[in-house]
């Protein structure tokens, strides 16, 4: 689409949802939107509103916010809500309504975040869109949708998919079975090419084949998750390309919950994939229902820039105000997101720029005046009132939107330090393989080694398999499963020159999820210089291990234990039994180091000094350089590069002034400080105010 059309900085606001706001408010509301410097609202247009009988439509209140948007300059997402499903539809296709694994079919009720009917378990639709009837209808709303506000002066695209993600639960219809046994036999060819992988030799004809009953470790649940996630992101495409064969000049986004760590799998957040459909992607992210620590609002942020690859990403939703009564927040600290207060509004966006987003829309303009979520989120009071956190709101996207700080949003993050290896293949089999022993292992051992290395004070990126060719060190928190292509894949990358950190099993288990006799499988042993000679899977009570490395006695370990004989390596660590621990190699132009256990997973439960000091060692042991030393670490530092030089974010999360003496790595040292877009610049030595931010102009 063209770029005139979106502004320098989305900066705005989820506002219409049909029950709310009420309707003599509007023109008020987008009056002082306008004069608070908001340019973008998302709406939920939603099937369910909108198609009150078959084929008769009802787009009064709709017609009315484009036009008070294209009347105050303001643009609009189309937020298509095709799983808000029609009572009407509910009924007429009672045999296509989605199955739970247990046999149920979900209920068509009330939508928390809308109060209006509907709505399904977990954000999906009452109905499977693998019943053909039920995928022409979604697409015949679609075509009218599109049809009737392409070319409106008050559009700026549509939202194809409202927090991306599934339920593991679903979909067990007869629709879907039918689709999945159609995936199967285009997959295998033949029954048999099937019977050998699964090891089931008595099916008899394509239909005998049932969709697992349970969540297991074998390869017909990992065909399983690759056919639901094919089938959804294919239901994606579809809603993608109605709108497209209508209009080619609007932007089409989505957004999911940063949650590829670690719903990726199970629950279908694959942020790589959905990023790759649309042109703009962003994510929900809400400190009431996440935590407000800094390593958890840097987290999502850092996924979904990850996730983008290089394209423009923005913070979809992030909230302005309370969250009351829901589980989420109760037993925690006030302080804890739960209720927001301007500092908080300030810090939350701060940092998502500091991450490199490009726009900021708060999930509600103004609470909800009924429902369960009443109250919830909103900058503006219950009455649309401005309050102390929609000022602070107004004056960053004041700020944001001003000609003199657009090289500050053309300016793009660089590369972390090092990188965190996401691979589709380990989440999936740890789903399976742990569902009923330690389902936690996996998001403990990746957020604990990204907790880790953002604690020491540098940035740690996330990368996909596919794309570690852009990056020069990983670190590997929980390789326990890797296809022979992918295991390929990063021994090449290693002998190109890179540089892998790999805690403990790394490809344990190999295709299909079978067990290697070799260990480390897949010719890993010869990447990293060492034989398995014990392992011992037992997480229930792995914060028992204890191995020392560099000098350091006394880590606490995770998830499993692996000891080594080193081969071509060389022994740098034992646990305190004495088995070998640690190991380094080298392999072609590259380095290996290979940890027997997963301290990331320790240090996201403990956080001992200990276990901080681990990730100190295994960054010296890189020998790369911090992209910044701000000298403390309560203050987190991204350095934003630019045609002009650049710009460098200093954020103090804490509730006290935090003092930073900044030294840029010697791969910036060109760069020095030539003023301030935010905060008061006092050179390499100042104090950052209490959750603020400090943004300096950096020149060569």
């Amino acid at each position: 689409m063209p770029t005139d059309k979106i502004p320098q900085v989305p900066f705005g606001a989820v506002y219409f949802r049909k029950s709310n706001p009420p309707r003599e408010d509007w023109s008020r509301d987008y009056r002082v939107a306008r004069e608070d410097g908001l340019n973008v609202f998302r709406h939920w247009f939603m099937w369910a509103a909108i198609e009150r009988k078959p084929g008769v439509y009802d787009w009064e209140d709709y017609d009315r916010q484009m036009d008070l948007a294209a009347e105050n300059g303001i643009k609009t997402v189309i937020a298509e809500l095709t799983h808000s499903v029609p009572d009407w539809a509910y009924r007429k296709w009672h045999d296509a309504r989605q199955i739970r694994m247990d046999g149920r079919p979900l209920a068509n009720h009330m939508g928390v975040s809308s109060s209006s009917g509907g709505f399904a378990h977990n954000g999906a639709g009452a109905l499977t869109l693998n019943c053909p009837e039920v995928k022409e209808a979604v697409g015949n709303f679609l075509t009218a949708l599109a049809n009737r506000y392409k070319g409106h002066p008050g559009l700026l695209g549509y939202d194809v998919w409202n927090e991306v993600n599934y339920s593991p639960e679903v979909d067990y219809s007869e629709w879907m079975k039918a689709d999945y046994r159609r995936w199967l036999q285009a997959k295998y060819g033949t029954l048999e090419v099937l019977a050998e992988a699964w090891y089931r030799y008595s099916y008899a004809e394509w239909d005998d084949i049932e969709p697992p009953a349970e969540v297991a470790a074998f390869a017909e649940g990992l065909d399983w998750l690759e056919f639901k996630r094919e089938n959804y992101y294919g239901q994606m495409q579809y809603k993608i390309d109605t709108i497209r064969a209508v209009d080619q000049d609007c932007l089409i986004a989505a957004h999911g919950v940063g949650g590829a760590i670690p719903n990726m799998a199970a629950g279908g957040s694959d942020d790589w994939l959905a990023a790759s459909k649309v042109e703009l992607y962003g994510l929900t992210w809400v400190p009431s229902r996440r935590g407000f620590k800094p390593w958890q609002n840097f987290f999502g942020p850092d996924i979904t820039r990850a996730a983008a690859r290089g394209k423009k990403w923005w913070h979809a939703e992030r909230p302005g105000g309370p969250l009351w009564l829901q589980p989420q927040v109760l037993g925690r600290d006030k302080e804890d997101g739960r209720v927001m207060d301007p500092e908080d509004v300030r810090t939350l966006t701060m940092t998502s720029f500091a991450a490199g987003a490009t726009g900021v829309l708060n999930l509600r303009y103004r609470p909800l005046l009924d429902g369960p979520l009443f109250g919830a989120f909103g900058s503006y009071g219950m009455d649309g009132s401005r309050t102390p956190r929609s000022d602070m709101a107004s004056a960053m996207a004041k700020w944001a939107n001003a000609p003199e700080q657009q090289p500050l949003f053309e300016a793009r993050p660089v590369k972390g330090e090092v990188a965190l290896l996401v691979i589709p293949e380990a989440q999936a089999w740890d789903y399976l393989l742990n569902h009923h022993h330690k389902p936690e292992l996996y998001r403990e051992a990746m957020w604990g080694a990204y907790r880790g290395l953002l604690d020491i004070g540098i940035q740690p990126d996330w990368v996909h398999i596919d794309d570690i060719a852009e990056v020069d060190t990983i670190y590997a928190p929980y390789p326990i499963m890797l296809t022979a292509a992918h295991a390929q894949r990063l021994a090449q990358w290693v002998e190109a020159g890179g540089t892998l950190i790999s805690e403990a099993t790394p490809g344990y288990f190999g295709d299909r999820g079978k067990v290697g006799t070799v260990q480390p499988h897949n010719g890993f042993d010869r990447v990293f210089g060492a034989r398995e000679v014990d392992v011992e899977f037992m997480p229930d009570i792995a914060d028992r291990i204890r191995f020392s490395f560099d000098g350091g006695d006394g880590i606490t370990g995770g998830g499993f234990l692996q000891a080594y004989e080193p081969t071509t390596g060389r022994l740098l660590g034992s646990f305190a039994d004495g088995r070998k621990a640690v190991v380094e190699n080298s392999f072609g132009k590259g380095r290996t180091l290979l940890v027997g256990t997963h301290p990331g997973a320790a240090y996201f439960k403990s956080g001992t000094p200990e276990n901080l000091n681990y990730f100190r060692s295994v960054f010296s042991w890189t020998g790369k350089h911090r992209h910044v030393d701000t000298g403390n670490p309560q203050v987190h530092a991204r350095l934003h590069l630019g045609p002009d030089g650049g710009a460098l974010w200093l954020l103090n999360q804490t509730r006290s002034p935090q003092p930073v003496t900044l030294t840029l790595g010697a791969a910036h040292a060109d760069l020095k400080p030539v003023g301030s877009y935010w905060g008061d610049a006092g050179g390499t030595a100042t104090v950052i105010p209490p959750r603020d931010v400090l943004v300096l102009k950096l020149g060569r």
